[in-house]
């Protein structure tokens, strides 16, 4: 009971914005806005991805209107940007429409992979910084590269799994850990989950919070993923809070030896 009642106070804070939930949800791929608001609504996320360049937020009888009425909070994405200029431009007409300065940085580097850019995505960070953005980007498992990100003034990273969409889960979690024990920012796995036990694990890792956008929106019942995710999500972290046991090469008795009657 005592662990339940904790998740209550374990928020998740990134820059000024203050989260009881620790699963972001994207809004791309759902086969209905019906679906797209069954999850929303039980997978308790209160941060949801939208790309400006996919959705008019003007219009309506639209997937604002669905997001509007789930009360969630929007952070815009940069998603299909394959250049640091196009990113920053998104970015700015993102800002003008859905009035906030919080973006998903995406800078693409390679169409087959959707892998990031590194050098452009570097380079878009920092003048979004610089232009008082908050700036969250999706990047890859490299902790250099985060490090980096994180020192240009994002407030967050977001290391993939593995690549978007593909469902693998996480690939490299040495690096991973690498990246969640050395920084000093919220750490959000962003890509590759397929399943509830790969956002438990990226929890169980440490990280401070999943993002799901086709685990979800392509699974055959999205709602239901989406509850399966949630738990997952909530899982991983009291497992992490709660620490796990040291793995042993070799078994280790339950049983203390102490109080055993001699022969």
């Amino acid at each position: 009971m005592a662990a339940t009642s904790d998740t209550n106070t374990d928020v998740l804070t990134i820059a000024d914005k203050t989260l009881s939930s620790r699963l972001l949800l994207g809004t791309g791929g759902f086969r209905s806005l019906d679906a797209l608001a069954g999850a929303l609504a039980v997978s308790g996320s209160e941060l949801v991805t939208v790309a400006l360049r996919r959705i008019d937020p003007g219009q309506h009888g639209s997937i604002v209107d669905v997001l509007d009425r789930a009360g969630v909070q929007l952070l815009p994405n940069t998603a299909g940007c394959f250049t640091a200029r196009d990113a920053v431009l998104t970015a700015k007409m993102a800002r003008e429409a859905f009035e906030t300065n919080w973006v998903k940085l995406e800078v693409i580097g390679d169409e087959r992979t959707l892998l990031p850019d590194a050098p452009a995505l570097l380079e878009a960070a920092e003048e979004l910084v610089d232009d008082g953005f908050v700036v969250l980007p999706y990047t890859n498992d490299d902790p250099i590269l985060a490090r980096r990100l994180e020192d240009v003034g994002c407030a967050a990273v977001m290391p993939l799994g593995s690549p978007i969409g593909s469902g693998m889960g996480l690939l490299n979690t040495y690096n991973l850990r690498l990246i969640r024990e050395r920084a000093g920012v919220p750490v959000i796995l962003d890509a590759g989950v397929g399943t509830a036990s790969d956002a438990a694990l990226a929890m169980e890792l440490g990280f401070d919070a999943v993002l799901c956008a086709t685990a979800v929106s392509r699974a055959e019942e999205p709602e239901t993923m989406a509850r399966a995710i949630r738990l997952g999500v909530e899982a991983g972290r009291l497992a992490y809070r709660a620490g796990r046991i040291p793995r042993r090469l070799y078994a280790q008795a339950s049983t203390p030896d102490e109080g055993f009657p001699e022969y």
